[in-house]
């Protein structure tokens, strides 16, 4: 072989090499799940008296999602949405069922010295969830804050639904103190400098309403969001060589109202002086009621920063997506003030439309999507979208199949900027707070109320001209209530567990 045509293919090589880029590493996966936080929480969605600058500086740094709704309008049935990919039409959980056939599950003096009468009724085994999916392809996984979907020492605990780490609540009853006795650490109890002080307890009689000392037995040790905040610290710096996928459950802000008091501080100076809440509407009595909820959100959003901060650090933040999100619509409970805040921004947020409900204030939901190697900076969305999309989602960015029961469309088109496929409708249906069905078409949303009695008519809304809800629409366009009701005969199928049948249905 002669010297030149030794120098040409050499050449020739570095070429090639030089066109060809260097394989993308996977990237980290972060999703914040926030607890009852409404769509208009957050400065970047209009909120004008909590602070929230480390989540606006998300939003900022990546893609806020206008149209992005939760898997259903309480805690449980809308976790299970999110980490099965199945709608809450044929979702395994559909409501929150405390599985009361056990004992006295409310009791929490009992449920301490007896660990099986806490959490849920469990999700079945081999159910594909986020975490086994993606520990399928070969990521490290966590869950940090609250489950809901699984008691322990059943099937539908964490660690075997796919979670190589858990840390925080198992059972939701449990996360009605954020001062618990006790928090889990996989399959083991790990105890907190914390006395038992069960939810709905009073102040003490003849103490003063006005003076914050009333309050000392609300506030204790050790805050559990600031524990589950050190093992999410401690999960990021032992995988930062590691792909890895967190699903951090935060318990805030859902009542009760209890927060360290640097931030309530800064908030009554912020408010003044406000009425004390003393316990009136469930939960636990709180001094400033309005001042500790605004407290609560920038609590978490302070961690948000802190994390942020740390994957920098690491070198990992340019490759890592973060995804926040809420489980559903503000509460109207536990001396919360929902329509002071304005929480559900252009939604209706009192009681009936918010939480609990499928109104747009009870599953329209803040959804900010960051990740700076692939999302342009400051970029905003109208894509209509659900948690059952979070399911293929991950798994396109994964390179790995979605599981063929899935109800979602991946949205990474549209975190790309590319042509995104849309739904041709969203359905949810919910069998509590009287029983409730809705599907949203294009700008469309139609809904139907006591499903477990004498079932309403179909309400129809337009989003785009009415998203407040408050004009039906339903007898001018029959057409469109007919479609509605041939999709329902669609995507419905009768629960398996009889609470969340629809008795109207006769089921």
């Amino acid at each position: 072989m002669t010297f030149r045509l030794i120098l040409f293919l050499a050449f020739f090589a570095i070429a090639c090499s030089a066109e060809k880029p260097a394989e993308q590493a996977p990237p980290n996966i972060i999703y914040i799940l926030a607890d009852d936080l409404g769509y208009g929480d957050l400065g970047c969605y209009g909120q004008e008296k909590i602070e929230t600058p480390h989540i606006d500086a998300l939003a900022a740094s990546g893609m806020l999602f206008t149209q992005h709704y939760a898997g259903s309008p309480v805690c449980a049935p809308s976790r299970a949405v999110l980490l099965t990919g199945q709608h809450s039409g044929r979702a395994q959980v559909r409501g929150n069922d405390e599985w009361g056939d056990r004992g006295d599950v409310w009791d929490f003096m009992a449920m301490l010295a007896d660990s099986t009468l806490e959490g849920q009724r469990p999700i079945r085994e081999g159910t594909t969830t986020l975490g086994s999916l993606l520990q399928g392809a070969g990521y490290a996984t966590a869950i940090v804050g609250k489950w809901g979907l699984g008691a322990p020492h059943t099937e539908g605990v964490p660690n075997k639904q796919g979670f190589d780490y858990f840390f925080g609540y198992n059972c939701q009853r449990q996360a009605h103190t954020l001062y618990p006795v006790h928090l889990w650490e996989n399959d083991r109890r790990v105890y907190l400098n914390n006395d038992t002080v069960p939810p709905n307890t009073r102040l003490p009689e003849g103490a003063d309403p006005y003076a914050r000392a009333s309050y000392s037995d609300y506030f204790l040790t050790d805050y559990a969001p600031g524990e589950m905040f050190e093992r999410i610290t401690a999960f990021v710096s032992d995988q930062k060589n590691n792909p890895f996928f967190l699903y951090w459950a935060t318990p805030i802000p859902h009542v009760p109202l209890q927060v360290p008091t640097k931030w309530v501080d800064y908030y009554v100076d912020k408010f003044g002086d406000e009425e004390p809440y003393l316990g009136e509407r469930s939960y636990f009595p709180a001094r400033h009621p309005r001042a500790t909820y605004a407290a609560m959100v920038s609590y978490l959003d302070e961690q948000v920063g802190q994390l942020v901060q740390q994957l920098k650090e690491q070198g990992v933040y340019d490759n890592t997506l973060i995804i926040f999100t809420s489980d559903n619509g503000p509460t109207f409970n536990g001396g919360t003030d929902s329509p002071w805040f304005n929480s559900a921004g252009p939604f209706r947020e009192e009681r009936g439309f918010g939480k609990g409900y499928l109104y747009e204030g009870g599953i329209r939901v803040p959804m900010i999507a960051s990740w700076p190697v692939v999302i342009d900076k400051g970029t905003t969305t109208d894509h209509v979208s659900a948690f059952y999309d979070v399911m293929p989602t991950l798994a396109e960015i994964a390179g790995v199949e979605a599981p063929f029961d899935s109800d979602g469309i991946s949205f990474l088109p549209a975190l790309k900027g590319e042509k995104q496929d849309k739904h041709e409708f969203l359905y949810w249906e919910f069998p509590s707070y009287g029983g409730q069905m809705a599907v949203r078409m294009g700008n469309w949303k139609a809904l139907r109320l006591n499903m477990q009695e004498q079932p309403s008519e179909w309400q129809l809304f337009d989003l785009e001209n009415d998203p407040m809800e408050t004009n039906d629409l339903a007898a001018e366009h029959p057409e469109i209530i007919r479609k509605v009701a041939q999709i329902v005969a669609e995507a419905h199928v009768p629960a398996a567990n009889p609470r969340w049948r629809f008795s109207a249905l006769g089921e």
